[in-house]
């Protein structure tokens, strides 16, 4: 046991070493040590991991501190290690597609001078996850939580001399406060109410917590648990970029392809979603925090996902399909599907990450052109990027047999079964969503790969993802041709498919119908759905074929055939649609104006106040009246006391006499 505890200290800690020597020693191991060293240990992590799962899978768990940071008032604050099945999970997905990410680094970054630097980044953001995943105490994750956001604020804007690419990391650290700030309020309500910040004896209090009555507002008594969890989730609408905190993910695309995949597929939008899993306990004696949770999730499971049909950047299509997607996990946790929440997030992290990397392989061989307009055609130039950007496609649209079909079709149907408030209109949100779904990753599809050739076209101003070195390649020149990718970049995308078209099938029935979270997620008899769904499983591939015939595969289906007939057959038919809804395309052009909204409301309106303050606190109240003010009074007061002082006697006789005078006349009128 031992030997296991140092194992699960392994784990983060090779990460954090790559990161430091990266970091730290970047120039004395020059550029191929640094990726040598973080390439090592992400893959002793992975190794690791492997191991820490068969022996989780054997039966052996393992809950305890690692050593005590601090003791207040007899309250230990340690950092420690739950290590359960639903860990496992997590660890195995983080490490693995973060190898992927490290691997395909060595291709994609190959030119930028800051390549040392963006491997210690990445491996800091893999040891902050990891952090995030194995704590066992609120403190541990709120560590690993507040860690992800400062170093993806650090990759986001790691192109620092783009003006776009600093707007974007200040704004997702921003938003990210925001949330941050309901699960701190969170955190601090559980430990003024349970006396701890240890899962365990947290967990413990739950039925003596729900019992608990909490005034808000004056004559107003709400559940405990009730504004704890919604806290917890706002926390977790920030890291999970859930409506109405959606408004960083997109822009994070300033950041390098690499770093695009790690934030969308497995660690940091993922924490949110781990988190609420985690806090099932506290999550299920809660209904109006559920119902909560699942109306966000359809919200921006359907609304994110419209917007990805109007999107020209590559990076940015495949973005908004994240946020769609986490909105199904969401959805899923809110139906208490928990299980199915991470079912689909550990799926999601594979074709997620292969879309992302074979958009990058795309923006590399076009010299970083990332206008969808300026391509078509690149099936015949790219063929192992063209295959594994469909089936990364195929799988997102929830295909049957792929990886998340089993997923995706798990929490639609979860969410049929819930009798939560909400979970009607959540049902409608994502049904309707998988035809959205379907028309944006295959309209993104066909006109990258299919059609007629448009690279080299200068008509659009696209989007370019842009390092230091290569500021002025903004596409292929003319009757240049683009080639496959080396190795370091088609490899990861070869090794991501394969469990992008596996996984679910192998997967689907120990993890939803079987024993495999059992002891670490926590369902309430009140809340049926996935007990019901259970009946009516009989096996993976009986699901797969009866996929075949469902709503959902037709949906997916008639997206598809849109899609080919608007971009392929037809393309003159979108810019028809474009003019003739043209509000409704602003509006979606837009994002629905959040973005000018809390530039106006919140930026502005901080401006508004700052302005305030310094105009009217700092120049007429501090400087005017205090401090000027001061010295005026003091200036009169000399003034005035100055005209006594004039150097003759008879006038200080006179004044003294005065004073005697004054001081009998007050004595004798006491007598």
């Amino acid at each position: 046991m031992k030997d296991m505890q140092t194992l699960y200290l392994i784990v983060p800690m090779a990460p954090l070493i790559g990161s430091i020597v990266a970091g730290l020693f970047g120039k004395l191991v020059g550029r191929t040590g640094a990726h040598r060293v973080a390439i090592a240990g992400v893959a002793i992590a992975f190794i690791a991991s492997l191991v820490i799962f068969l022996d989780v899978k054997a039966g052996h768990t393992f809950n305890g501190a690692v050593y005590t940071w601090l003791k207040v008032g007899g309250v230990d604050f340690n950092i420690g290690f739950l290590i359960d099945r639903l860990t496992v999970t997590m660890m195995l997905v983080v490490s693995f597609v973060s190898l992927m990410v490290h691997i395909y680094t060595i291709g994609y970054m190959a030119d930028d001078p800051g390549y040392q630097r963006f491997f210690s980044y990445i491996a800091l953001f893999t040891f902050a996850m990891l952090m995030l995943v194995m704590s066992n105490n609120f403190l541990q994750l709120f560590f690993g939580w507040e860690a992800v956001g400062l170093v993806s604020y650090l990759l986001i804007g790691f192109w620092y001399t783009r003006p776009t690419a600093i707007h974007a990391n200040l704004k997702a650290f921003l938003v990210n406060r925001v949330g941050d700030f309901g699960f701190l309020l969170g955190i601090g309500l559980i430990f003024m109410f349970a006396g701890s910040l240890d899962y365990a004896t947290v967990f413990g209090k739950a039925q003596e917590l729900s019992q608990k009555t909490i005034q808000i507002f004056p004559g107003h008594s709400w559940a405990l648990l009730t504004p704890v969890c919604i806290l917890l989730f706002i926390g977790a609408m920030g890291k999970s970029a859930q409506f109405p905190l959606h408004v960083w993910l997109p822009d994070s695309m300033e950041g390098p392809t690499p770093i695009s995949a790690l934030i969308h597929a497995a660690t940091m939008v993922t924490a949110g979603i781990f988190m609420v899993a985690r806090m099932s306990p506290l999550f299920e004696l809660s209904e109006t925090a559920l119902s909560f949770v699942i109306i966000i999730g359809a919200v921006t499971a359907l609304f994110m996902g419209l917007l990805g049909m109007v999107q020209n950047d590559i990076k940015r299509v495949v973005a908004y399909s994240t946020l769609s997607q986490l909105g199904y996990m969401t959805v899923a946790l809110g139906a208490s599907a928990y299980s199915a929440a991470i079912f689909h997030l550990m799926t999601h992290a594979f074709f997620k990450a292969l879309l992302f990397l074979a958009a990058g392989s795309v923006i590399i061989a076009l010299h970083h052109d990332q206008d969808i307009r300026n391509m078509g055609g690149l099936r015949k130039y790219m063929p192992k990027t063209w295959m594994t950007s469909l089936i990364g496609s195929l799988a997102l649209i929830g295909t049957p047999f792929f990886s998340g079909f089993y997923s995706k079709d798990s929490i639609i149907e979860a969410t049929k079964f819930s009798h939560l408030p909400g979970s009607g209109f959540a049902y409608f949100c994502v049904v309707v969503g998988v035809f959205i779904t379907a028309f944006y990753s295959f309209r993104m599809y066909f006109l990258v790969f299919h059609g007629k050739e448009r690279f080299g076209n200068a008509h659009h101003a696209g989007h370019h993802d842009e390092g230091l070195a290569s500021e002025v390649a903004h596409g292929l020149g003319p009757g240049e041709k683009p080639h496959e990718t080396p190795w370091v970049v088609t490899a990861p995308l070869i090794l991501l498919a394969i469990p992008s078209v596996l996984i679910g099938l192998l997967t689907v029935e120990p993890m939803l119908f079987g024993d495999w979270f059992q002891g670490s997620i926590v369902i309430s008899a009140d809340h049926p759905g996935m007990k019901e769904l259970a009946e009516e499983f009989h096996g993976p591939l009986w699901m797969g074929f009866h996929g075949l015939v469902s709503l959902p595969f037709w949906l997916a289906v008639a997206g598809v055939a849109l899609a080919w007939l608007f971009y392929l057959k037809r393309p003159d038919l979108p810019e028809k649609l474009q003019h003739s809804f043209r509000p409704v395309y602003a509006l979606l052009v837009n994002k629905y104006y959040f973005d000018r909204l809390y530039e106006w409301l919140f930026a502005g309106g901080a401006r508004a106040l700052g302005t305030g303050f310094w105009r009217y606190g700092d120049i007429l109240l501090i400087d005017g009246l205090m401090v000027n003010g001061t010295a005026h009074l003091i200036g009169f007061f000399s003034r005035v006391t100055r005209r006594f002082q004039t150097g003759f006697i008879y006038q200080y006789a006179f004044t003294m006499i005065i004073g005697v005078l004054g001081l009998l006349t007050f004595w004798f009128s006491r007598i």
